[in-house]
């Protein structure tokens, strides 16, 4: 994940992100994130319903389609 990181370079990259948004902002960050990750989620599974739902319609109007076809 981290690539060719070592832990040293990774304490750095924390300390620095320690410095710049300081230890009492981090949580709130991390909050925004996963409330975002979250909606984010959420709205990818709605379009898939929206998706799966339109295709179901379509198939069953096809299928309706093909019968009256055949009747004729």
């Amino acid at each position: 994940m981290f690539g060719n990181l070592g832990a040293s370079e990774i304490i750095l990259i924390v300390l620095a992100i320690l410095i710049l948004f300081g230890a009492k902002k981090i949580p709130e960050v991390a909050q925004g994130i996963g409330k975002g990750m979250k909606e984010f989620k959420k709205a990818i599974r709605e379009v898939e319903e929206d998706i799966k739902s339109i295709d179901k319609i379509d198939t069953k109007k096809e299928t309706e389609k093909d019968k009256s076809e055949t009747s004729n």
